[in-house]
């Protein structure tokens, strides 16, 4: 059913929760960049292994499509092998959650694809859009559905729904001066609103600590609570003081032990402990998460990390969404290069029968 947006015009579309049924998945194969590594080097074909290591085990469930550049198609093919889609479109990054579609369900119950403005999370010095940008567009052109714009920069990892017209956000990510400077909290909620057709937003202040390095997102909500399929929202603690995201982790809980659903009812909040793992290989202070988890048909694809918590995680997550099979995959790779599970997938729900509105 569709919730009313504070927008002047009521939305036409609405997201449906990542654990509404499927089609496929969408995954982009990761390119020769500065992130990843040129050509040959061992930084880009670990990447390319921990992608299509997720690839794999999301195809034992639902169909897989890899977008892949013009000048990997080859090399894709070798390391996906058989049973796994590719389409070629150029690309300049492999986080398919930021830059492709968010799938969105028409009154009609059709599928159809939100594109918002790409600009490299917020226009870092860093990032790379040029190709990116464009995504959107060929993904609708691919998967045979209407494209619909949006004028709000915005990325896939930056909000989470529930089934009830919920939607969490982070101040630094949408009120973000590099991406929609001016904008303020009423404004973005009536363009989130009458895209995703929710009508309430939790408001989370910021994000983890090492979301805001030179190469963070400046806070998305994906790696730091989920809505679930029990009802549940999962929030990440860390319990070790030393690390910045004890106090931060936190102050997050108890924002959220004050907010409440689009019907009024308290958020019920479960505690995902983070690893016992402290810092990287570098000695930085390491931001993994179970709460980048992607929930395909039948299963969820959980993060791990060879750490005494990937258990508890999986009996948290296997609590949180009742019936599914938990999949842990490797992420160490993954949160190497800048993100986990969720950040590199995209969710395409199948076609369903939506009550209209009148």
């Amino acid at each position: 059913m569709f919730a009313h947006s504070s927008a002047e015009e009521p939305p036409t579309t609405v997201m449906p929760p990542e654990w509404a049924p499927h089609e496929r998945t969408w995954m982009a194969f990761p390119p020769a960049n500065d992130t990843f590594g040129p050509h040959g080097s061992p930084t880009l074909e670990r990447a390319r292994t921990a992608w299509t290591a997720v690839a794999r085990t999301i195809a034992r469930h639902e169909p897989v499509t890899m977008a892949v550049s013009p000048e990997d198609t080859e090399a894709a093919a070798a390391l996906l092998g058989p049973g796994i889609e590719t389409v070629v479109m150029p690309l300049d990054d492999a986080w398919m959650r930021d830059i492709g579609l968010t799938f969105v369900h028409g009154r009609d119950g059709d599928v159809r694809g939100v594109d918002w403005v790409f600009n490299g999370w917020g226009a870092q010095g860093w990032a790379a859009w040029e190709s990116d940008r464009l995504v959107g567009g060929r993904m609708a052109e691919l998967a045979g559905v209407p494209r619909i714009p949006s004028s709000l920069v915005n990325e896939g990892g930056g909000f989470h729904v529930d089934a009830c017209g919920t939607v969490l956000l982070t101040e630094t990510v949408q009120l973000d001066p590099g991406r929609n400077p001016g904008l303020d909290r009423a404004d973005a909620e009536a363009r989130i609103h009458a895209r995703l057709g929710t009508s309430h937003a939790v408001w989370l202040p910021r994000g983890l600590w090492r979301d805001y390095d030179e190469f963070g997102t400046r806070g998305h909500v994906d790696i730091v609570a989920s809505f679930t399929e029990s009802g549940t929202v999962l929030l990440h603690r860390q319990d070790d003081p030393r690390h910045p995201d004890h106090e931060i982790t936190r102050s997050l809980r108890r924002v959220l032990e004050s907010a409440a659903d689009a019907d009024g009812n308290p958020l019920r909040i479960v505690d995902v402990p983070a690893p016992e793992t402290l810092t990287d290989e570098d000695g930085e202070f390491v931001d993994w998460s179970y709460i980048n988890h992607y929930v395909a048909n039948g299963a969820v694809v959980l993060c791990a990390f060879d750490d005494p918590r990937d258990e508890e995680a999986a009996r948290i997550l296997a609590e949180a969404y009742p019936g599914r099979r938990i999949e842990q995959v490797d992420a160490r790779d993954i949160f190497r290069f800048g993100g986990g599970v969720h950040c590199i997938t995209q969710q395409q729900p199948t076609p369903c029968e939506q009550e209209r509105t009148h």
